[in-house]
């Protein structure tokens, strides 16, 4: 059986409804930011409310991957900040 072939035509997908799906996934983009920085400074900052010797050299082994999660969290802010520029620049 042979497969269809392709369609001619893009979709159509309604202004509104695209927009929409935008700010969404705007929104979403903030979100994973603002977690991303919240988790790094919490393991960032952790070592020194820890008491106990053992567990806070462990934890302050991982500030890698606390620097790691600040610095994707301000890409992700950042990004969205630009995307929000971008936005309200169009007329």
């Amino acid at each position: 059986m042979p497969l269809p072939s392709a369609p001619d035509r893009k979709p159509v997908i309604p202004a509104s409804r695209l927009a929409a799906s935008a700010v969404k996934a705007n929104n979403e983009l903030l979100v994973k930011g603002v977690l991303c920085l919240l988790i790094g400074a919490g393991v960032l900052v952790s070592p020194y409310f820890i008491t106990s010797p053992g567990m806070q050299s462990i934890v302050a082994q991982s500030s890698l991957v606390g620097w790691f999660a600040v610095v994707l969290g301000a890409a992700f802010v950042g990004l969205y900040a630009r995307r929000r520029m971008a936005a309200s620049a169009k007329p």
